[in-house]
C-alpha cells in the first residue's frame, strides 16, 4: 500500500479536505487491512506520479492536529486517477508539470460505438441459458 496516495485519497473524502490524526490513523488501518485490491490500486496510482512527496511538493499541509489536502493536491490526485490515454503502463508527468494539459496522440482511437442492443440481449439470454444448464448439471 502506498502511504502517500492513501493519505491523499483519505483527505479528499473529508469535508474541506481536513482530517484530524485520529481519523487518518483509523482510515489508514481500515484500508491497510482491506485486502490486496487497495494495495494494487494505490501502487498503480503512485506509478503515474513517480516522484510523489506530499509534503515537500505542497500537496498536503499540517494544520492544528491534522492534515489538509491543498488545491494542488486535489489536482495531482485527479491526474493520477484520470484514465490513461495511451496505456495503463504510461507514466504521467512529474507533479510540477501536472497542471499542464497532457497531449493526446493522434493514433489513439476514439471510444467504440455502442453495441447493437438486440445483439446484447441475445448474448445475455445465451449466457443465462448456459448458466442454467451448468447449474442443472452440477445439481445432479
Amino acid at each position: 500500500m502506498n502511504f502517500q496516495v492513501t493519505v491523499l485519497k483519505i483527505l479528499v473524502s473529508y469535508p474541506d479536505g481536513f482530517a484530524v490524526m485520529e481519523d487518518l490513523k483509523r482510515d489508514m488501518a481500515i484500508l491497510a487491512t482491506s485486502g490486496r485490491d487497495w494495495a494494487d490500486r494505490t501502487r498503480r496510482l503512485a506509478a503515474r506520479v513517480p516522484d510523489l512527496d506530499i509534503f515537500s511538493q505542497g500537496l498536503v499541509e499540517r494544520e492544528s492536529g491534522g492534515w489538509k489536502i491543498t488545491a494542488k493536491g486535489r489536482a495531482v490526485l485527479e491526474v493520477m486517477e484520470a484514465r490513461p490515454a495511451i496505456s495503463e503502463s504510461a507514466v504521467m508527468p512529474l507533479v510540477e508539470e501536472a497542471a499542464a494539459p497532457i497531449p493526446v496522440p493522434a493514433s489513439v482511437s476514439p471510444l467504440r460505438p455502442p453495441a447493437d442492443p438486440a445483439k446484447r440481449r441475445r448474448e445475455r439470454r445465451r449466457r443465462r441459458r448456459e448458466g442454467r444448464a451448468r447449474t442443472r448439471a452440477n445439481a445432479s
